[in-house]
């Protein structure tokens, strides 16, 4: 049995590394999310020379997953972005089949404000879209690191198939 002054200290320790603990696990959690190291850098992208670049309408660029008659493909297959620039992505499924956009390192590239599908609008990272046959989602982003990053349908045998594309977001 521990003498009670001895007691006392190892709870004050233990106090004293739960605290520590709860600002180490947020410190690690900030950054992960990107909010300490990514805050500078999406700050001086979201500002340009000709001012806060969210009050300017998006780049709007449409990409279609898949085609009508059925073909395997990401129409273009073929993204340019650029740093710092508002865009507006426009995904469809004009196909009777679901399909998947997914670029996980290229989603880790960009700043995304929001994702609207139907009624729904979604925040925060996101990695992978599904896209039901005749959905339609939109992507609104701020590219932040310049890059060459794959994109694919993760379906088994889609990508085999020919659904794949690159992003490249430059300078």
């Amino acid at each position: 049995m521990l003498p009670i002054k001895m007691y006392s200290h190892l709870i004050n320790i233990s106090q004293y590394l739960y605290k520590c603990h709860k600002c180490l696990f947020l410190l690690i959690f900030l950054v992960c999310l990107g909010f300490i190291d990514g805050t500078c850098a999406i700050a001086e992208n979201l500002n340009n020379s000709s001012g806060d670049i969210i009050k300017q309408p998006p780049a709007e660029i449409t990409v279609s997953l898949g085609t009508a008659a059925g073909e395997l493909k990401f129409e273009p297959n073929f993204l340019e972005f650029q740093s710092g620039k508002w865009y507006k992505l426009v995904l469809t499924n004009p196909s009777p089949v679901k399909h998947y956009f997914t670029s996980k390192d290229f989603a880790d590239a960009i700043w995304t404000q929001k994702v609207e599908a139907g009624n729904v609008e979604i925040k925060g990272m996101i990695h992978e879209l599904e896209l039901k046959p005749g959905a339609e989602a939109e992507w609104v982003f701020v590219p932040l690191k310049t890059g060459k990053y794959n994109l694919r349908c993760t379906i088994p045998g889609h990508s085999e198939a020919g659904m794949k594309g690159e992003i490249i977001i430059k300078s």
